[in-house]
């Protein structure tokens, strides 16, 4: 699919306050030049700890509709679309955290009539849409967004008027306080030295997005998900061993409770282990072929023809079997 500049709601940058413009990009990647200005950095973390609540779906109704309302396979499904989506596409981390985002402060509001079905398929791609526009360069347009497996496809006038729906539900505050928010902060608190700082960012990055379908993580604040992410990253590097404590962790800046860090670690710790466990290999016993005897003294005379091409075969193969697909894809879309 083609990708293009979208031309619906084209200028979505409304004006914010300098912590809604900053609240997207890790703080103090670069420990040694954080130092410099350590009270402005400290500023800045302490405005977006007391703005991040403002971004965050209402605790009372996550537990109001997790009993009532809320199809929960549904908003398991929607979530695991919008992934999918991102994945490929290729948009950088932010953009799925903040599709998600939207997703569920719009959904907990109780403004859509059906959460199951073609509603919650339209709200998930009205917020992939909406955060693929706030951070990346090329968006896709409205027809070719709705990619991997979605279930209904809708036109571009239906989504831009979900999108309006969105944005007034939210107040237009779309540059939400977001997990990314605090990790390169927090990754120069637990390494003040800086030379794992790059794995720290990255691995708490992955953590946080493989975390992000789990509905209880939706009780936790952005920052104290960078706190337990960053503790769990931290875990596996042997030198940083000795700082990963929930206790220490609430030192680093105003605002953290070590019980919810340490309630959000164990959670995140958890999943973590089942994930790594479900990608264990299976174990593969070796395989005997019994060839009549016949058949032996023909092997080994084509053994040594056919090996060059047998080596490139499989490759080719499957080469040609990729593109067949995508023709069919192609044919099948078109014919649409």
């Amino acid at each position: 699919m083609s990708i293009s500049y979208s031309d619906s709601l084209p200028d979505l940058l409304c004006e914010e306050d300098s912590v809604g413009v900053l609240s997207g990009v890790p703080l103090s990647m670069d420990c040694s030049s954080g130092l410099e200005h350590p009270a402005i950095i400290e500023d800045l973390i302490d405005e977006l700890i007391e703005d991040e609540k403002e971004f965050v779906p209402d605790f009372n109704c996550i537990a109001r509709s997790s009993s009532q309302s809320v199809d929960a396979s549904a908003r398991l499904d929607s979530v695991a679309w919008i992934l999918k989506a991102h994945a490929y596409y290729g948009f950088q981390p932010l953009t799925a955290y903040l599709a998600v985002n939207y997703f569920h402060r719009f959904l907990y509001s109780g403004r859509l009539p059906q959460t199951s079905g073609w509603p919650m398929q339209l709200l998930s791609v009205a917020c992939l849409s909406l955060a693929a526009k706030m951070e990346e360069p090329l968006v896709p347009s409205l027809l070719d967004i709705q990619v991997e497996g979605a279930k209904f496809v809708f036109e571009p006038r239906t989504i831009t008027r979900m999108e309006l729906l969105v944005l007034t539900v939210l107040n237009w505050r779309l540059r939400s306080v977001t997990p990314f928010s605090f990790i390169g902060f927090f990754a120069c608190k637990i390494d003040p030295s800086g030379s794992c700082i790059g794995y720290l960012i990255s691995r708490s990055t992955d953590i946080i997005l493989s975390e992000i379908q789990e509905a209880s993580f939706l009780e936790y604040l952005p920052s104290c998900i960078a706190a337990a992410a960053m503790l769990c990253a931290a875990s596996e590097i042997p030198s940083l061993m000795s700082f990963v404590n929930p206790e220490n962790a609430e030192s680093w800046c105003d605002g953290l409770i070590k019980e919810k860090i340490a309630g959000c670690y164990q959670l995140m710790q958890s999943l973590v282990l089942i994930k790594n466990n479900r990608r264990k290999p299976p174990k593969v016993l070796p395989q005997f072929r019994v060839m009549p005897r016949a058949r032996v003294s023909r092997f080994s005379d084509d053994n040594a023809s056919s090996s060059s091409s047998s080596i490139s075969s499989p490759y080719n193969k499957r080469r040609k079997l990729n593109n067949s697909l995508w023709v069919d894809i192609e044919k099948g879309s078109s014919e649409q």
